[in-house]
């Protein structure tokens, strides 16, 4: 078992015990199950913004503990303060050390739009995310069959939830491209082996149609990077480690956001 093949393993267990705990229709009772969402192609697009999804993220599998001391309030208001688009919070327990209770801190401290940042297997994961604060969902072509994505994304849309479908190569891409899809993340580190490589994003671009949001998801370390894959026809970058690595994540997207 690769690492992704254990932590889908782990979030079927994962979702059966949730489920047991908090039924569907208690979760559509939930104060925030009602609230309507943030636009993510507006955010995206608004010209006082950065196209940046940051991320807050504790840890992971392939870096093991990145920042166990930082609140999430803070730092996600430090982001969005900075001009972030959007903000993506981690709510994997096992291997991220997330939580939905970081999604909801991040919700109140949020006037944009939040990404539930999950391997979501099931659309009890998606009403979850709307009953917790999310305006945005991510769906993994790596770990979902075609007609899983378009059954996913029709649910998330029908709960007014946008939907970020994330792809690795050209193939889980054309499998993928439904209507019920916002925006396409090009995840430019192989979740089997974690290498990293922007090449994907490269590679993949101009086979993403101009209908979706097109996004680029990890290994961006440097402002220049930005502006190559804006010039290359990138409009989102999602960046979490590079931010969640330093003692202070908000300060360091200013200072980031300042050299772009």
């Amino acid at each position: 078992m690769n690492i992704l093949d254990k932590i889908i393993a782990k979030k079927r267990t994962e979702v059966a015990e949730a489920q047991a705990k908090v039924s569907l229709a208690e979760l559509k009772t939930y104060p925030l199950f009602s609230r309507e969402c943030y636009n993510l192609r507006e955010s995206m697009l608004h010209p006082e913004r950065t196209g940046i999804i940051a991320e807050f993220k504790r840890a992971s599998p392939s870096k093991g503990l990145i920042n166990g001391t930082a609140s999430v309030a803070q730092v996600v208001k430090g982001y969005q303060d900075a001009g972030a688009s959007a903000v993506s919070v981690l709510t994997d327990p096992d291997f991220f050390q997330g939580s939905l209770a970081d999604l909801t801190a991040a919700r109140q401290a949020l006037t944009i739009p939040l990404l539930r940042k999950e391997f979501i297997i099931d659309r009890y994961q998606i009403a979850e995310a709307k009953a917790y604060g999310a305006d945005i969902i991510l769906l993994i072509a790596a770990c979902l069959e075609a007609t899983e994505i378009e059954s996913l994304s029709i649910y998330a849309k029908s709960l007014g939830l946008n939907v970020l479908l994330e792809v690795h190569n050209e193939e889980e891409l054309n499998r993928s491209l439904f209507n019920s899809i916002d925006a396409i993340g090009v995840n430019n580190r192989n979740l089997k082996d974690f290498s990293v490589s922007l090449e994907h994003s490269y590679d993949l671009v101009n086979k993403i149609p101009g209908r979706y949001i097109k996004v680029s998801e990890s290994g961006i370390s440097d402002p220049a990077t930005i502006t190559a894959l804006r010039a290359a026809g990138f409009q989102g970058f999602l960046i979490g480690e590079n931010f969640m690595r330093t003692d202070n994540p908000g300060a360091a997207i200013k200072e980031f956001v300042d050299q772009l």
